[in-house]
């Protein structure tokens, strides 16, 4: 099995209906998932300075490590997450 990240961009106020789906898509891919969390407070760094990000539609806003026989499958799985804007699917690379 190979590993991907699926980061998830976008934020806004959750229902209650989209977060029964959010639940439903973390258990359905809890035996496949090795790793997940949130982000808050993050912060742009350029060469013009620091910049706060806010909490909008295009905020990476989590991430999600998931077990997947190749990529077509990996982005199966993600299709059905309840994203807000996006989910960009990587494969994890091992060092």
């Amino acid at each position: 099995m190979k590993q991907f990240m699926l980061l998830h961009v976008g934020f806004e106020m959750p229902t209650d209906e989209v977060m029964a789906q959010w639940n439903n898509w973390f258990q359905e891919t809890a035996s496949i998932t090795t790793d997940m969390g949130g982000f808050m407070n993050g912060t742009a760094l350029t060469a013009d300075g620091a910049q706060d990000l806010p909490m909008d539609k295009s905020v990476m806003t989590g991430y999600s490590i998931i077990e997947a026989e190749d990529k077509e499958a990996a982005i199966a799985i993600a299709e059905k997450n309840p994203f807000i804007t996006a989910i960009h699917v990587y494969e994890l690379r091992k060092h």
